[in-house]
C-alpha cells in the first residue's frame, strides 16, 4: 500500500472518528467545568455583598442581633468551606457546599423579613443598592445553577449513553457522573395555609 492511500486512509478514519462523538466527552466535560466556575463566581459575589448589607442594616437594627448574627455566621460557614478538587463527583462535598448556600439563602430571607420592621431602612438608598444587587445576584444565581445543571445532565446522559458509553469504557475511563444541585426537603413540602374565622 502507498504511503499517500494510508494518509488517505487515515484521513478516513480520523474523520469518521470525529463525526461519532468521541470528543464528547471531554467537550462536555468542559462545559460542566466552565459552568461550575460561573456557579461558583456568582455566590462569591453574594458572600462579597453580605458584609455591607449587615452593616448597614445593623445602623439602622441593631437589636435584631440573632438575625445580623446568623447571616454573618452563614457567611463564614461559606467563605471557611474548602471544596475538594473532587467537588463535582463526591456526593458527600457537594451536599455540603449545597446545605452552607443554603444557609446563606435561608439567613438572608429572614434578614429581609427583619428588614420589613424598619421604614425608614427600607428607604435608605444604600440599603436600597445593596437590596437590589442581592436581588439581581440572586437571579444571576439561579441562571448560573440552570446552566450547570443542563451541562450536567448532558454530560451525564453522553457517558452512560451509546456511543459515549463506548467512549468512556475505552478512552475516558476515569470520566465519572457529576454531581447535581437538588432541592430540600423543606421547599418541596407543599406550605399549609390555614384561613381564621372572624
Amino acid at each position: 500500500m502507498s504511503i499517500g492511500l494510508r494518509w488517505l486512509l487515515t484521513a478516513l478514519v480520523l474523520l469518521q472518528l470525529s463525526g461519532c462523538g468521541i470528543n464528547n466527552i471531554p467537550t462536555y466535560d468542559e462545559q460542566v467545568s466552565a459552568t461550575w466556575s460561573q456557579v461558583l463566581n456568582q455566590y462569591q459575589r453574594r458572600a462579597d455583598l453580605v458584609p455591607n448589607l449587615v452593616n448597614t442594616v445593623k445602623g439602622y437594627a441593631a437589636q435584631e442581633k440573632d438575625v445580623l448574627t446568623s447571616v454573618v455566621e452563614a457567611r463564614s460557614r461559606v467563605a471557611q468551606t474548602q471544596l475538594p478538587a473532587n467537588v463535582l463527583t463526591s456526593p458527600e462535598a457537594f451536599k455540603t457546599f449545597q446545605e452552607n448556600q443554603a444557609q446563606l439563602s435561608s439567613a438572608l430571607a429572614r434578614l429581609m423579613v427583619v428588614v420589613e420592621r424598619y421604614p425608614e431602612l427600607k428607604s435608605n438608598q444604600n440599603f436600597l443598592a445593596l437590596q437590589s444587587q442581592l436581588e439581581g445576584t440572586e437571579n444571576r444565581i439561579a441562571v448560573a445553577r440552570r446552566d450547570y445543571i443542563q451541562a450536567v445532565q448532558k454530560y451525564n446522559t453522553e457517558i452512560r449513553t451509546f456511543p459515549g458509553r463506548i467512549w468512556k469504557s475505552v478512552l475516558y475511563s476515569d470520566a465519572a457522573p457529576k454531581e447535581n444541585f437538588s432541592v430540600s426537603r423543606e421547599v418541596q413540602q407543599v406550605p399549609q395555609v390555614e384561613f381564621q374565622p372572624r
